[in-house]
């Protein structure tokens, strides 16, 4: 572990006796820290809010009984996760961005799966190699992968037949004709942004487009980090150009903020969005609130036309201090088995059909699942615009790619978002704020290498 490291886990002592006092994320450990087959396990990051979870944690829950385990239901927490590792008092289940799992691996607070790969007989071949690739460092692997997130193209047919347009006029091939298109999209009230011609999706996906631009962020161990390099900042030269053609970031921000993502009255149902790069999760909720959107799915592409998906997801990863590892494995396992995928997808169909709804599927870090997934369950044909839809994210697959795990992940992604943000906000150009990303983030690889 590095000083660093350690100082942070010193100075975030103290906090672990007031959340052990207030629930805290520590093991429930009612069997005295023995690590049998009763107890109770803890997560943390996770939350149980829907029929693909709860399927999948019922699943998982009887393969570990008579054990029990008490999801966390909040978001992961550096903090509260590395106090309740300074008081040796971790939770047993971590739900971590595959991004960030990288940090607290090299820091030594999360547990090689070595030993539970090989005991639990953990068929590693059906996790797809990109989401393998986030969570192995080191040659050790240290999460099994969840969710496959695949980043596409999400395009408002009736936006763009607004202004006479078709979807192919979405063109990311194209910068100048792109930029052209969103002017023309771009709608407003008065002074005020009505509707967003293109979001160019940044901070977040600037790895996207940076890889678009044919550079990548970071090498492939992980430790050399690569924000410097002047096709990146071309990049954000050019989203950031983007974005102060359609008035600047403080109303722009503003009005996608106020954008209701989630319900009835979304950005695509109020023509308040003509097209962006989106994970393919909104798919399903757009399916969900929705069902009637005429949109076109295409995939993002980079300068010659060629397909990019940058993809991500979470991971479910154990503490090396938990106290029940073994129903710790067996849990995660479980979790992230295709007959648990399975089986949610199940659930979830169902429950589509019950509604009169379209059930666009689940794209999992679990080919073997997403192979029955898409060639069984998904029956698309009563909705030609969603059938078209999930057949373009699953062409978009062949052009995967996946940021490698890094000692410092955590850091590295707080970097080049800092940057970016820098950039939005007018205090640096787009070289100085990546030239000051590259020293912080490599500093922080520098340091954990130690």
């Amino acid at each position: 572990m590095s000083t660093r490291s350690q100082r942070v886990l010193v100075v975030t002592a103290a906090a672990a006796l007031v959340l052990a006092g207030c629930g805290g994320v520590g093991s429930g450990d009612d069997d005295g820290g023995g690590g049998g087959s009763g107890g109770t396990l803890t997560t943390m990051g996770f939350g149980t809010g829907d029929e693909i979870a709860t399927t999948r944690v019922d699943l998982a829950d009887k393969a570990i009984a008579p054990a029990k385990v008490k999801i966390g239901e909040s978001a992961f927490d550096a903090q509260q996760f590395l106090s309740a590792v300074a008081s040796n008092n971790p939770p047993d289940l971590v739900y971590i961005d595959r991004q960030k799992l990288g940090t607290y691996a090299a820091r030594g607070t999360l547990e090689p799966l070595d030993d539970c790969v090989s005991k639990q007989n953990v068929d590693l071949d059906q996790y797809r190699d990109p989401a393998l690739k986030e969570v192995t460092l080191g040659g050790k692997i240290y999460g099994l992968p969840e969710f496959y997130d695949n980043r596409v193209l999400i395009i408002n047919d009736t936006s763009l037949q607004s202004v006479g347009l078709t979807p192919d006029a979405i063109d990311p091939s194209n910068r100048g004709g792109l930029s052209t298109v969103t002017n023309q999209l771009t709608k407003r009230d008065g002074d005020k942004l009505a509707r967003i011609g293109f979001d160019p999706k940044i901070p977040e996906f600037l790895p996207l487009w940076a890889k678009a631009n044919g550079v990548e962020m970071i090498s492939a161990d992980g430790k050399k980090a690569n924000l410097d390099d002047p096709k990146i900042a071309a990049a954000l030269e050019y989203t950031v150009g983007i974005i102060n053609a359609q008035g600047g970031w403080g109303s722009f921000k503003a009005f996608r903020d106020s954008l209701d993502l989630f319900g009835e009255k979304n950005p695509f149902a109020t023509d308040q969005l003509a097209a962006f790069p989106m994970e393919d999760w909104y798919l399903n909720v757009l399916a969900d609130v929705s069902p009637d959107a005429k949109i076109t799915i295409a995939p993002f592409t980079d300068e010659k036309g060629k397909p990019v998906d940058w993809v991500t997801g979470s991971a479910w990863a154990i503490p090396a201090a938990a106290k029940h590892k073994d129903q710790a494995c067996t849990w995660i396992k479980t979790m992230t088995d295709s007959s648990s995928w399975i089986a949610a997808a199940q659930a979830r169909a169902k429950k589509r059909k019950s509604e009169n709804k379209p059930f666009t599927g689940v794209y999992t870090g679990n080919e073997k699942a997403d192979k029955k997934i898409f060639g069984d369950i998904v029956k698309l044909d009563d909705y030609p615009v969603y059938d078209k839809a999930v057949k373009a994210v699953l062409k978009a697959q062949d052009s995967a790619f996946s940021m490698p795990a890094s000692p410092a992940g955590n850091e590295f992604l707080t970097a080049w978002q800092d940057a970016v943000n820098r950039v939005l906000s007018g205090q640096q150009s787009p070289s100085d704020a990546l030239k000051q990303a590259q020293q912080e983030a490599q500093s922080a690889l520098d340091n954990a290498a130690k």
